[in-house]
């Protein structure tokens, strides 16, 4: 699919503002995981800012498609998208993890209304979102969609192939997941941990519908998104390779930077920890050095 060259822009700027906002959030907050929400953050600019009909004014709004988060400890993304996108103000990301905030460190609903669902225990969120869709199917609702976010590492959940297998038995088409297909872990590399290879057969064993992708590029993103809402007879799964900590070059692709904020520890190959913040927001707002100070 061919996205038009300006909008590609406008997401690509969107989804590095809000790459910004994660690691000064985390500065903030003192904990929580920095590299899979980097990673996502085009994902969720594609979805908030493209893909999803929502309506930030009106969050119960009915007819709205449905995003469920499973892997709730990425939540920097989600809360810093849906403040990007008017959900609630840009600087209440500040209050990430502090006592009595809106914004813990996983989503919780019913402190959050705008969101679907609490989330923390890794491989439920599919189950739920399969529920969703289900109900959806009964009554005959149409024309909306049911969104559900996971990662790689919690494939290692069995209840999450007891929610695929589920669905691909229901034949859910309004049921699209993405998996952050990062490869790490808190403690290493997937398939070093528990090989997760073949994916792509697996799904396609459990009757959903695969789809590859780069998860950086929008136009993949946006295609495969419409691909999938073209498939009838099955659900269907988006496999998104992602680079963990992606636009801060000493955390990309590094397992250790999976649940820990900039500034909080000494890792190999990365700044000294006073300095990583700093290094973290000056590699974003310069793209890595390709625009100068000048031309900002």
């Amino acid at each position: 699919m061919h996205l038009d060259d300006n909008i590609v822009r406008d997401l690509e700027k969107k989804a590095n503002d809000i790459r910004q906002s994660i690691i000064e959030m985390l500065v903030e907050a003192g904990s929580g995981h920095t590299a899979g929400p980097l990673g996502m953050s085009d994902i969720f600019t594609a979805l908030y800012f493209y893909i999803l009909k929502h309506d930030p004014k009106k969050p119960d709004w009915p007819d709205r498609d449905r995003l469920v988060l499973s892997n709730g400890h990425i939540c920097p993304v989600l809360y810093a998208t849906m403040a990007h996108a008017g959900y609630f103000p840009i600087d209440e990301l500040k209050t990430l993890r502090k006592f009595k905030s809106r914004l813990q460190g996983h989503p919780h609903r019913e402190w959050l209304p705008m969101l679907e669902t609490s989330s923390g225990p890794l491989g439920s969120g599919l189950s739920q979102a399969v529920g969703m869709a289900i109900a959806d199917k009964m009554d005959k609702v149409t024309g909306r969609y049911m969104y559900a976010l996971l990662s790689d590492g919690e494939l290692e959940e069995g209840n999450s192939w007891e929610a695929i297998m589920l669905a691909g038995k229901e034949k859910l088409h309004n049921l699209i997941a993405i998996v952050d297909r990062n490869n790490i872990q808190i403690d290493g590399f997937t398939e070093d941990i528990m090989p997760l290879e073949p994916l792509r057969a697996k799904w396609e064993a459990f009757n959903w519908h695969v789809l590859e992708i780069d998860g950086h590029n929008f136009e993949e993103i946006v295609g495969a998104v419409n691909q999938a809402k073209a498939i009838y007879e099955k659900p269907s799964v988006i496999i998104a390779h992602t680079i963990p900590g992606k636009g801060v070059d000493f955390m990309e692709k590094h397992f250790e930077w999976h649940g820990i904020p900039p500034g909080s520890n000494d890792i190999s190959g990365a700044p000294e920890k006073k300095e990583q913040a700093n290094e973290a927001l000056k590699q974003l707002r310069t793209l890595g050095g390709k625009i100068t100070s000048e031309h900002q």
